[in-house]
Order: structure tokens, then C-alpha cells, then sequence
């Protein structure tokens, strides 16, 4: 692999696919909504002789996917990880849902990743690994879900798992493999503090389902230790 585009490398599960694939010798574009807020990241940029290109990125905007694909340009982009994403207000129980939030979290969750892939597709054709992988959850499993609520965010990843199909359909003749992830429960602001997996076990357990996937595991949902999730 010669190059990535993460998207939310800030912090958390993307800043350390950032720090990992550094390590390993890939570029990466790693992408933040403030340039200002991105000190580890700006760290581990220095730290990399070049490797790591911080750029600019909203995912709530809806044209933010262009600054991205400006920046990237015509690189082949052998894996495109579309980890942006936002929980939201924790209080969205049956009774309690405010509209525009939902709506919110579909621009962000759903949407964006979709346009992102749409900008980017080119790129990752052109590319050797031809991967692109959406950064979903459990929640957003209707087969899963054994409890309710957290309808925003559940309904936000669920609508993520529809495109992430489509997607995977769409470009299988490209020779693009799109696949469909859940990071775990990990330790990070979104995750909190009684989460079993930390961000490097959930990190090492994605990039080597990444290094093995192929063109016949298009379209699946996967766990972060690769096990395959009901949709």
C-alpha cells in the first residue's frame, strides 16, 4: 500500500491509523475539521518526513468533500477510510428525538462518506489495493439491535451500511473493493472510559483485516478483528 486518505485523524481510531500507516511507510492524507485543533496530528506529520499530509475537512459541509479531492489531486489512493463521524446527543430515546439532529447525523454519517466516495472513486481505481472502507458501527445493525434507542445514531450507520452496499455494486467492476467495518467498543471520547478495547487493539485489528481482504469481500460488514456482522 503507497497511500491513504483517513478522514477524523484528529484523534482516536483515525489519528492512530494515521500514526500506524505512517509507520509503515504510506502516505497519508489524514484530514481534520480545524487545522488549529490538530496538534497530535500535527506532531506525528512532523515527525514523518513527508509522509503524513494534513489537510482540511468538514464532513458537515456539503461541499467539503472538494477540498479533499483537491488536495489529493490525481494520487492513486490505495485505501480510502471514511472515519469521520459524530454519536450526536446520547439522549435519542423513543419520545425524545429532535428532527434536525437526525438530520444532522445523516449529512454527517451517511451522506458525506457517500460523497466522499463518489469524489475520490477515480482515484482509488487507479490505484494497486482499490480499497475503500466505511467506518460504521454494531448500532447500525437492525440484526443486532437487541435494545432500542439511539435512533439518530443507529438510523445514521444504518443508512451508512445501505450506501456502503450500493457503493460496493456500483464499483466491483472497477475493481474496487468497499467494505463496511465496525471499530469495536473502544476507549476514546465517543466510545468513554469503561470500553473493553483500547484505540491500538481496534487499529491493529483493522489494518490487518485491510492487508488480507479481497475483491470477493466486497459489500461485507465486518467486525474489527474480522469477524463478519449481521446487517
Amino acid at each position: 500500500m503507497k497511500t491513504a486518505v483517513i478522514t477524523g485523524a484528529s484523534r482516536g481510531i483515525g489519528l492512530e491509523h494515521t500514526r500506524c500507516y505512517a509507520e509503515r511507510g504510506v502516505r497519508v492524507f489524514a484530514t481534520v475539521r480545524s487545522l488549529a485543533d490538530a496538534v497530535e496530528l500535527h506532531t506525528i506529520a512532523a515527525r514523518s518526513n513527508g509522509a503524513v499530509n494534513v489537510v482540511e475537512y468538514d464532513a458537515a459541509l456539503p461541499d467539503g468533500h472538494r477540498s479533499l479531492k483537491d488536495a489529493v489531486g490525481d494520487t492513486p489512493v490505495d485505501l480510502l477510510l471514511a472515519n469521520a463521524g459524530i454519536m450526536g446527543d446520547r439522549a435519542q430515546m423513543f419520545g425524545s428525538i429532535d428532527t434536525e439532529e437526525m438530520l444532522e447525523l445523516y449529512r454527517v454519517n451517511s451522506v458525506a462518506p457517500l460523497r466522499l466516495a463518489q469524489a475520490l472513486a477515480g482515484n482509488v481505481a487507479n490505484s494497486t489495493r482499490k480499497l475503500i472502507a466505511f467506518q460504521s458501527s454494531q448500532m447500525g445493525s437492525i440484526g443486532d439491535n437487541k435494545s432500542g434507542g439511539y435512533y439518530a445514531y443507529r438510523a445514521s450507520k444504518a443508512a451508512l451500511n445501505m450506501i456502503a452496499k450500493g457503493v460496493a455494486n456500483d464499483l466491483k467492476s472497477r475493481g474496487i473493493i468497499a467494505v463496511t467495518l465496525h471499530p469495536g467498543w473502544v476507549k476514546t471520547r465517543m466510545g468513554g472510559s469503561s470500553a473493553p478495547l483500547s484505540v491500538a487493539q481496534s487499529v491493529a485489528g483493522q489494518q490487518r483485516l485491510f492487508d488480507k481482504l479481497t475483491l470477493a469481500d466486497t459489500g461485507r460488514f465486518f467486525n474489527f478483528d474480522g469477524k463478519e456482522l449481521p446487517w
